[in-house]
């Protein structure tokens, strides 16, 4: 198990765009094992690889509803429905919490640790997580989309 540091909100990484993944080789997969690693060491539902300091568009996500973890290659949402505001949380900006305006539904298109390509509906709270993790890809936090701030917890 190799645990990674996770990159707090003042690291100027977690504002960068990340960059397309062109081929899903070990290094990825490497990747991969250690963003669950850390992601379960630190409790989280998700995790980006920019918020370990790797500018690559790789996610991982975990709700823990019994279908296992998702890791997603280069995500991006192709369609988007409904809207609900619930609160989140990051693990790179410990203790805050606030609430957001995310889609209920979205599909996702990406590449999956084999290189194959898949397509993920997603809704509720796996909505929520992808969204939120595909934000971290473009230097998006959620205090960003902030509506009111429930402040540290």
């Amino acid at each position: 198990m190799a645990l990674r540091t996770i990159r707090t909100y003042k690291e100027e990484v977690l504002r960068k765009k990340s960059r397309k993944v062109d081929v899903v080789n070990n290094r990825i997969k490497i990747l991969i094992k250690d963003m669950l690693d850390t992601m379960y060491d630190a409790d989280g539902v998700g995790l980006a690889a920019p918020q370990i300091g790797i500018l690559k568009r790789v996610i991982v996500v975990d709700i823990e509803d019994g279908n296992g973890p998702l890791a997603l290659i280069n995500p991006e949402i192709l369609e988007s429905e409904g809207t609900t505001i619930d609160e989140e949380g990051c693990l790179s900006i410990p203790g805050e919490i606030g609430n957001v305006e995310r889609p209920q539904k979205i599909r996702v298109k990406a590449l999956n640790p084999e290189g194959e390509e898949v397509e993920i509906e997603a809704e509720d709270l796996l909505a929520r997580a992808l969204c939120h993790e595909i934000d971290h890809l473009n230097g998006i936090l959620f205090t960003d989309k902030v509506i009111e701030s429930e402040g540290k917890k």
